[in-house]
């Protein structure tokens, strides 16, 4: 496993986006990032682990505080805890000979008092849904949780295992998880298990006691079954006479008039809405009447009036003019041409001369009415109106009369309606036998929806009776390759067992070698340890010198201590192969001058293929750089605002500002 590249996001005290190539080559596996303390060193060591592992991320930081609220409390105070933080890191896994490329994203944000969180895992450039939710399972695949812990350490760490009394249980983790032990021991669990299991399968009785159960309780719903069906035949008959006798009695109601009588207020409804509007019709046409209508009785007499009034107009349009017509005759004559011959003249003379004498006649008409000028006018709206008035009350009248012939309908309605009195058993009678089919119609539909039930029950007790039927057909064929099972579980976890301890054994004594090696490598006093052991009981380091004689841990000086505990930590990873990355912060803390260059030396470089180191600027100062530099792939500063308490990462070391990187 080879780490990338890692990005963090409003992620604790790194404000904004910040990000750090981890990417190593052969010869340089060493990534160096510089921080004071408080700069964010050790977040950046619990965002590796956070982004991989969730909840279950052993975080320095965490402390006792619920996953929630650590979340809560990892959001950048200067951002928007509603954008909330995220944590990408990118790194390659060889998985069947082919290098696979992980991108895992984990953020999260507040939505009111809710806090979400989202992962997505990308493989190779594709978005992986089914890989994103199952991710808790995969990583454990890729890197335990439990062999995670002995490659991501911190000071704390290494005090722990420098503690001869709490490096035990550290130990025994270590030889368990990393070196396969544990995958052993689990191995002879699953098959306690699985031996458990078959001896249970094979104590049928609770299966036969529960068929029998099945049995009786499925028999008892059939029978309830016919008795429930018996009875709703009863009642459906009791449903059908008491139909029959209702139809009865509603054709007895019918022939009484029951239907006018149960109608009797919508018909008097009708009929009083029916005379109300007869009423306005006629209404309408007394209205007609009022007005010029009547004048229509009068034919005669109107056309001889018309016949007058034009006359009256002809005379007096010929009084006004007879007085001009002679001169007017006279000046006509004169403007005759010369040309005109006197019989033409005598001709047009006397056709004006008859002219004036038929309009003479006229204005001796004696006007014996005096009507007025405008009489034909006034005549003419008169027959307008009289011709409008006329067809409305056509319509008036025959709407009347089909008004008219309804009220009669409604009024023979009205008398058919019988006396209460006359009715009244009926009413009783006829309601007495609505209500008691209501009663037994209600009483057909329970029933027949607890038969549905019953039915129903009844289906999946038979289902459930046929499948422990066909598991106690199959327990029975299946006993002798069970107990064949039992008897060859047995024999698999004796040889585990075995297997486990020459398997422990051969690790314990290679694990022993190589942190004794690792050790000597790291120490001052190159004679004081000249032997190492692994109490396997204990799980405890027991140490000899050159004569054989035990020397107790708690002996040696606190340096010392923390070099032994590298030294674990180092030849574990060598037992392992070195195929994992390794992240180490701030390991300098209480070593002199010399234990710090040998471990720059002869650990940070062989410590494996990649090195994340985390350190101050007195850990690794100016001269260790020089002496780290060959081995160094890219170098950081954390540098830390004061002012704001934000982080943010440049590239390069103390002593090397500004240049891309130290190598």
């Amino acid at each position: 496993m080879l780490l990338h590249n890692i990005s963090l996001h409003d992620f604790g005290a790194y404000r904004g986006k910040q990000s750090l190539d981890l990417s190593v080559k052969p010869g340089r596996p060493i990534v160096l990032i510089g921080g004071l303390n408080g700069c964010g060193k050790t977040t950046l060591l619990d965002a590796i682990q956070l982004v991989l592992y969730g909840q279950r991320a052993r975080c320095s930081g965490r402390g006792n505080r619920s996953y929630d609220a650590y979340l809560r409390e990892s959001i950048n105070r200067k951002a928007n805890a509603a954008e909330g933080a995220e944590i990408a890191l990118e790194f390659s896994v060889v998985v069947d000979g082919h290098e696979r490329h992980y991108r895992v994203v984990r953020s999260w944000h507040t939505s009111g008092k809710q806090l979400k969180e989202f992962l997505n895992v990308i493989v190779d450039g594709q978005h992986d849904r089914i890989l994103s939710d199952g991710w808790a399972d995969h990583v454990e695949d890729i890197l335990p949780l439990e062999v995670a812990s002995l490659f991501f350490f911190d000071g704390e760490k290494i005090e722990s295992l420098a503690d001869p009394e709490r490096a035990a249980s550290v130990i025994e983790s270590a030889v368990n998880s990393l070196l396969g032990v544990s995958t052993v021991e689990q191995l002879r669990t699953d098959l306690v298990a699985l031996v458990r299991r078959q001896r249970l399968s094979n104590e049928d009785q609770a299966v036969l006691d529960q068929i029998r159960a099945q049995e009786a309780e499925h028999e008892a719903a059939r029978q309830e079954i016919a008795d429930r069906t018996q009875t709703l035949g009863s009642v459906r008959s009791r449903c059908d006479r008491l139909q029959v006798q209702l139809d009865k009695v509603e054709k007895e109601f019918e022939r009484a008039g029951g239907k006018l009588f149960e109608r009797q207020k919508e018909l008097e409804s009708n009929r009083k809405a029916i005379a109300e509007r007869l009423a306005a019709q006629r209404g309408s046409l007394r209205s007609l009447a009022a007005g010029p209508l009547p004048l229509l009785m009068l034919p005669q007499q109107l056309a001889r009036l018309r016949e007058q009034a034009g006359r009256e107009k002809d005379a007096d349009d010929a009084t006004r003019v007879v007085g001009v017509l002679e001169d007017r005759d006279a000046w006509l004559l004169d403007q005759l041409p010369a040309s005109v011959t006197a019989a033409a003249r005598t001709a047009l003379k006397k056709k004006l001369a008859t002219d004036r004498q038929r309009r003479e006649s006229a204005a001796e008409l004696k006007q014996s009415l005096g009507l007025p000028l405008d009489a034909l006018e006034q005549l003419s709206a008169l027959d307008e109106a009289l011709a409008r008035d006329a067809s409305r009350a056509r319509e008036l009248l025959k709407e009347s009369a089909e008004t008219s012939d309804r009220l009669d309908d409604a009024d023979r309605l009205l008398a058919g309606v019988p006396d209460q009195k006359l009715i009244k058993d009926l009413i009783e009678e006829r309601n007495e036998a609505i209500d008691m089919l209501a009663v037994a119609k209600d009483e057909l539909r329970r029933g027949e929806e607890q038969l549905q039930d019953i039915k129903g029950r009844r289906a999946r007790l038979g289902a459930e009776l046929e499948r422990a039927q066909q598991k106690r057909v199959k327990t029975l064929i299946e006993i002798e390759e069970l107990e064949r099972v039992v008897t060859f579980a047995g024999k698999a976890r004796d040889t585990l067992e075995k297997f486990g301890e020459a398997l422990l054994r051969r690790h314990i004594s290679r694990l022993e070698v190589a942190v004794l090696q690792s050790f000597k490598a790291l120490m001052r006093k190159s004679g004081l340890i000249h032997d190492l052991r692994i109490d396997t009981a204990k799980s405890s380091l027991v140490l000899a010198d050159s004569e054989g004689e035990p020397v107790d841990p708690g002996r040696l000086s606190a340096g010392e201590r923390q070099l032994l505990a590298i030294s674990l930590l180092w030849g574990l990873a060598k037992v392992a192969g070195n195929k994992l990355p390794s992240v180490i912060d701030t390991p300098l803390g209480r070593l002199d001058s010399r234990h710090r260059q040998h471990l720059v030396d002869r650990y940070f470089p062989n410590a494996g293929r990649q090195v994340l180191l985390l350190s101050t600027d007195e850990e690794i100062d100016e001269n260790l750089l020089s002496r780290l530099r060959p081995s160094l792939a890219h170098t950081y500063t954390l540098v830390h605002d004061d002012t704001s308490f934000t982080t943010t990462v440049e590239t390069g070391y103390w002593w090397t500002a500004g240049a891309p990187h130290a190598a």
